[in-house]
């Protein structure tokens, strides 16, 4: 088997969380900038066996996509381009900022860190990736 890599893609940053090659756990991976995804992303999919992208959709609560989705939609794109082996997925990230947020305060992270907004992107991702895998 290979990994599921997740993208919690924003406009500043990009958090990302990938699973075990087993597909069984979850873990964050890094934030980030938005201007330096594809390097990254290069650089891990050359070391790791990737078989699956999940890109979180930003929704409203009324269900409409937010603006983000045209910058998500053009990512996503050359994402193909890049790898085409490599299958594009989408999940609803609504409220995952949020979540996010509460566990790192839940888990007694100092105030300091807890306005480490790169922190809560990472664990955004891996909370859309547990979602989508149903682990939560």
């Amino acid at each position: 088997m290979a990994r599921i890599l997740c993208i919690d893609y924003g406009v500043k940053r990009c958090g990302l969380a990938a699973t075990d090659p087993l597909q069984i756990i979850v873990s964050g991976l890094d934030t980030v900038p938005t201007g330096e995804i594809f390097t990254f992303l290069e650089n891990y999919i050359i070391q790791e066996n990737v078989e699956k992208m999940i890109i979180g959709l930003p929704v409203h609560k009324d269900g409409n996509f937010t603006y983000l989705k045209t910058d998500i939609d053009k990512f996503a794109g050359e994402f193909s381009k890049k790898w085409p082996n490599i299958v594009i997925d989408y999940a609803d990230e609504q409220f995952s900022s949020s979540h996010a947020k509460q566990i790192i305060f839940d888990i007694g992270v100092n105030k300091k860190k807890r306005q480490d907004k790169a922190l809560v992107d990472k664990i955004s991702a891996v909370i859309i990736l547990q979602r989508y895998l149903k682990h939560i």
